[in-house]
């Protein structure tokens, strides 16, 4: 095995002052003769040589390209790498660990930008999802948002504008007011910064080019503030906070209800209600029906009645039941029976049996909506229907919304969905 002849020390700073470094690093600082340092904060390191210690260095000024990685080979002694915070939590480390033996690397970490963030906020961040786009697409900062986090850290990147890409991101999935804005610039040095900004207004013009940002869900109460009557946003629903997307999406529930062809006056029922977007926004469409939500999930009901609330209309019963049970007690005399009925979030069988049992009892006219992920049971149900005096017809709904890049937008898809209608004829 050929021998290691130099070293390469990463060292991890947090600030720009000498004295900060653990007495290991000064040491080694004064014993090492080349020294790469980021040209962002060259100047500051490169005053370390003022000191009777920093005589003679050989300085590299360093902008993490090929460049260093050719200096770095090139040297026949050992060299020191400055680079912020922890070198191997998104920074310099990877590259450097592509390009050289383990050997020949020597990491130093120091507190990351996010540890102290959190720290200078006083805000707990074990459960904090850590984002990069610092030279990257914001791929997986939507994928994050999506997820609705409790709080968010975000590596950013001056040269793409990265700031007015969250901003618009955050105002594209509707999370402007669901989030506190953090703006934390050069954190640990001595031009330390850390403002909230309302994202309502323009970004500020003095921003450092050393900044990341972190999010944090607000506590605000939702107030009602006069949703349309049709195509109500995503946003204005809550959900389950384990799982922020189990709703039906807008561009899907546009379709739900016009599909359902809602009467003036008589009975809709909402099995898999969920957080009760389709069935809620019907009763707002339409205030005489009596809406019947069922959903098996623990705290589906107090969800379902505070989504309410915010529409302003009023269920006429709330189940926090499985269907199964519903159905297999045999006395279904309790309930109206259904002229509009969607069927949703339940397994093949129980669909089918929803299916046998209620469409028994509706009359002609009378409409049930199934949306469907698992093309494998469209026929089944189709058939179904069909043999109980439906006519059916299928509709595939795939959507894609717009998003900000830095080099404009881009479109991302909606999962798809099938959207089966019957309609009883005889």
């Amino acid at each position: 095995m050929t021998a290691v002849n130099k070293k390469i020390h990463v060292i991890g700073i947090n600030s720009y002052i000498f004295e900060d470094l653990p007495p290991k690093l000064q040491d080694l600082f004064i014993n090492t003769r080349n020294i790469a340092v980021p040209n962002t904060y060259f100047k500051k390191i490169k005053s370390w040589s003022k000191n009777d210690f920093g005589q003679n260095k050989l300085y590299f000024s360093s902008q993490s390209n090929n460049e260093l990685i050719e200096w770095l080979r090139s040297q026949k002694t050992d060299v020191i790498l400055i680079s912020r915070g922890d070198p191997l939590w998104f920074g310099i480390g990877r590259i450097l660990l592509e390009n050289f033996t383990k050997d020949e690397l020597s990491f130093y970490p120091s507190n990351t930008s996010i540890q102290l963030a959190f720290s200078k906020l006083k805000i707990p961040w074990q459960d904090t999802i850590n984002v990069s786009i610092h030279g990257r697409d914001s791929t997986k900062l939507v994928e994050a948002l999506k997820t609705k986090p409790s709080s968010l850290a975000i590596i950013t990147d001056a040269k793409n504008k990265s700031l007015e890409i969250i901003k618009k991101n955050l105002s594209e999935l509707n999370l402007i007011d669901y989030y506190n804005f953090w703006l934390c610039e050069e954190i640990g040095f001595d031009n330390e910064n850390i403002r909230k900004l309302n994202l309502k207004e323009s970004l500020p013009s003095d921003i450092s080019s050393l900044n990341i940002v972190v999010l944090t869900k607000t506590n605000k109460n939702y107030s009602n503030n006069n949703p349309p009557l049709f195509g109500i946003s995503d946003h204005i629903f809550k959900t389950f906070d384990d799982r922020p997307n189990l709703l039906t999406k807008r561009e899907v529930r546009v379709q739900i209800l016009a599909d359902l062809e809602l009467p003036k006056n008589g009975v809709m029922w909402d099995i898999g209600a969920g957080c009760g977007s389709i069935g809620l926004e019907a009763l707002k469409l339409r205030p005489n029906l009596d809406l019947f939500c069922i959903d098996k999930r623990i705290g589906s009901k107090s969800l379902i009645l505070e989504n309410s609330k915010r529409l302003g209309v009023k269920p006429k019963f709330i189940f926090e039941e499985d269907i199964n049970n519903t159905l297999n007690k045999g006395n279904l005399s309790s309930f109206e029976k259904p002229n509009r009925l969607v069927i949703g979030g339940c397994d093949k069988k129980t669909k089918l049996q929803i299916i046998n049992t209620l469409s028994q009892d509706m009359s002609i006219g009378d409409i049930m909506v199934i949306p469907i992920i698992d093309i494998q049971i469209i026929k089944e149900l189709k058939e179904k229907l069909e043999n109980r005096n439906f006519k059916t017809n299928l509709n595939l709904i795939q959507t894609y919304k717009s998003l900000s890049i830095a080099e404009g937008i881009r479109l991302e898809p909606n999962n798809p969905v099938f959207l089966l209608k019957g309609k009883k004829y005889i």
